[in-house]
């Protein structure tokens, strides 16, 4: 990936030398808070709990990113190429602003709006305070323990999160509210699927647009962005961990239909052609 042409963002905070600092103590409202957080988006919340001794025992400070340090400064280029498309998008497709988010380095724990995040999380993104959270040690993971290596595959992974707070911002995070609401965990599964195949779609319309702007990428990029979707799809990871698959448990779809969603909205640039909710098969 030629990210080194593209322009560093300013939203980005780094409280890796804040943390983690943990405090012992009970479980408290803001565990609970993340917990439902995670839920909401496919995580299971045990991953919350069982990590929840208690809460950061000071706030965190945002430290300039170092100039040698070749995998944050990736992160903020990223990050900057994602500003820059959905500006234009927004503008073209919506006639509306968009608002930058936030994106949080942390390493181990740190506070969010939605509670204590945790690096066991992986990467999330709080609707609350509008933040996308990122332990850098996720990407390590996705290239020894996921089989997904590449830069691209780390580019798809941030835009995938953005792509959540574009949905935030055009209200598609309510539909699997009211999923949510109806007391069916069938239909909270399935919408989250649909949100997540969204957000899918979404970063393949971030790539085509950021390599038409600036021909960001390089011969097997995209290879390795579908890839690394396919690594993170339900059916791959609940044959990972327990052996088996349950579909109906599915809360951000299968490795064929991340792949297939991702690749939509690369080939199409257009966000009507990413209305999973509306999609007949997904």
């Amino acid at each position: 990936m030629r990210w080194d042409r593209s322009r560093t963002s300013r939203n980005v905070e780094d409280r890796r030398a804040s943390g983690p600092r943990m405090g012992k103590g009970s479980i408290g409202i803001g565990t609970i808070v993340l917990a439902l957080v995670a839920m909401y988006f496919g995580v299971d919340p045990s991953v919350v709990l069982q990590f929840a001794d208690g809460t950061p025992t000071s706030a965190p400070t945002s430290q300039p990113i170092p100039a040698n340090d070749r995998q944050a400064q990736f992160v903020a280029k990223v990050l900057g190429e994602t500003e820059d498309v959905w500006q234009e998008i927004f503008r073209t497709q919506t006639n509306g602003s968009y608002r930058e988010p936030s994106l949080v380095l942390f390493r181990g724990a740190t506070p969010t709006a939605c509670g204590t995040g945790q690096s066991a999380m992986g990467p999330f993104y709080c609707p609350a305070d509008q933040k996308v959270y990122i332990d850098l040690s996720f990407f390590d993971d996705m290239e020894n323990k996921m089989n997904a290596p590449g830069e691209f595959a780390r580019a798809y992974v941030i835009a995938h999160e953005v792509g959540h707070h574009v949905q935030l911002m055009t209200g598609s995070m309510q539909k699997v509210d009211e999923a949510r609401r109806s007391g069916s965990q069938t239909r909270a599964n399935q919408a989250s699927v649909r949100l997540e195949l969204q957000a899918d779609c979404y970063a393949g319309i971030w790539a085509r647009h950021a390599d038409s702007a600036r021909q960001i990428l390089e011969p097997g990029d995209l290879e390795h962005a579908l890839n690394a979707a396919s690594a993170v799809g339900d059916d791959t990871l609940q044959r990972q961990h327990q052996g088996r698959i349950v579909p109906d448990s599915f809360t951000h779809g299968s490795a064929a239909q991340r792949m297939r969603w991702f690749q939509r909205g690369f080939d199409s640039g257009s966000m009507r052609d990413c209305d999973t909710f509306s999609a007949s098969q997904l």
